[in-house]
Formats: C-alpha cells, structure tokens, sequence
C-alpha cells in the first residue's frame, strides 16, 4: 500500500517539478534575452559616442588647418597678387608664378582635408589600403625612417565598424608620436592570424613611465587608444621606457 502510495505521489510531483523547471528556465533565458539586449544596446551606443568623437577630433583638425595652413597660404597669395606691377615684367611673372605655386599648394591641403573628412569612404576600400594611404602622408613628410610591413593589403574580410576604428587608431598613434615621441625611426606591422587582427607599432622617441604617466593623466592620448581598443573587444600592451621609445601592440578580434 505504501509503494502504491509513493509511486502515486511521484507521479504528481514529478509534472510539478516539470512545471516550476519550465518556469525557471523561461525565466533565466528571458533574462539572458534581456541582458544581452542591453549589451547590444550598450555596444552600439558606444560605437555611435566613438564616432561623435571622431567627428568632433575631425572637425578640430580641419578649423585648426584651415586658420594655420591654408589660410596662411591663401593670404600671402593675396599678399603676392596685391604687390604685382605689372610694368616690371620680369617680377611681376615671378610672382605670378609664386602665386600659382601657392594655389597648387593650397589645393593639395584642401584634398588632405578631404581625405580626412572621408575616412568612412577610405574603408571601403580596405583596411590594409587605408592603412597604406594614410602611411604615404607620412612617408611624405620625410621626417622619419619607416619600416612598414602590411599585411592586409589583399584582405577579403571586412568590419565598417571596427576598420573605422582601427584606422583611426593608427592616425592617433601617429599624431601622438608626432606631438611628443621625438623620434627618427617608426616601425609598423599589421596582419591577420586566424580571426585575430595584429597591430603592432614601434618607435626609438624620448619614451615615459607609463604608469606615471596614466596616474597624473598625462597619458591622455594613450588613455583614448585604450579605451577605443576595449570597445572593440582587443586587446593593448604598452612598453615605454624613458630615452629608449616606446612599443604598443594591439590584438583585436576580426571580424
């Protein structure tokens, strides 16, 4: 009598322990439905506060070259055409021709900006050719040794989001080697193993103490590539040692 007893109370447990596991179960995955919304939520936000960041830097950059270069190069071309006699036909072709060197000169600042203003349109193409293109202003220069080995170049895989990302932080790295590093030689590697993107850049500059330099924000720049790293998921390592440069390499999952 017993056994019939709790074999029938089994039976009528077991549908309840079904039921409350049912419940439980669509509770924790409408939970985890939620709390993956809210990462998604948080990840495009991000991405959306990056590219307002982007934008303002942009536009920073283009105010500051348009007062300082180009509006420099467009005065003293007034400058030249105003002081052109032309009854001294000798300097006066000089200096027309003086002139037109300067328009030529301004028109290519101006395709810079664009350029510049473009970055989106510059990814399209691919990562390793944006990469490429943004180098050559810099080999341009003339100021520094480079040793660039580029690896994405015949990339087929793309990312409009991260490649964004990634470019520009290359073009932070570089102003910030620009503005403070003091150096000669820059070394750049970038590749892709399996579906991790290497980015790996070196230069002989006067160098820091990394530590203090986060602790008395004096790091700002290297704070922003950090934090534009962390959002898209990679990884950065930073070597620097005082008068001997500094190394940083980025991991970054890709696509």
């Amino acid at each position: 009598m017993s056994i019939i007893l709790l074999a029938s109370l089994v039976f009528l447990l077991m549908p309840i322990g079904l039921l409350v596991y049912i419940r439980s179960y669509n509770r924790h995955k409408k939970n985890h439905f939620f709390e993956k919304e809210s990462m998604r939520q948080k990840f495009e936000s991000e991405i959306l506060k990056t590219h307002i960041e982007v934008q303002e830097q942009t536009m920073q950059t283009i105010a500051a070259e348009l007062h300082d270069n180009i509006g420099q190069l467009l005065s003293l071309t007034t400058l030249t055409l105003n002081s052109i006699n032309v009854t001294e036909n000798e300097k006066a072709s000089e200096k027309i021709a003086n002139s037109l060197s300067l328009v030529n000169k301004s028109i290519k600042e101006i395709r810079e900006l664009a350029k510049i203003l473009h970055g989106e349109q510059i990814v399209e193409s691919g990562i390793g050719n944006a990469i490429e293109q943004e180098l050559s202003w810099l080999r341009k220069v003339g100021t520094y040794q480079l040793q660039v080995n580029n690896g994405l170049l015949d990339l087929k895989n793309a990312s409009a989001d991260k490649d964004l990302i990634i470019l520009r932080l290359l073009q932070e790295i570089i102003n910030n080697i620009i503005k403070h590093a003091q150096a000669t030689f820059i070394q750049i590697d970038t590749y892709l193993k399996g579906d991790t993107l290497f980015l790996t850049v070196k230069e002989d500059g006067i160098g820091f103490n990394y530590d203090e330099a986060m602790v008395n924000k004096t790091g700002m720049g290297l704070a922003s590539v950090e934090k534009r790293v962390k959002l898209i998921k990679g990884k950065i390592e930073v070597n620097s040692v005082p008068e001997k440069g500094t190394s940083i390499f980025i991991e970054i999952p890709y696509p």
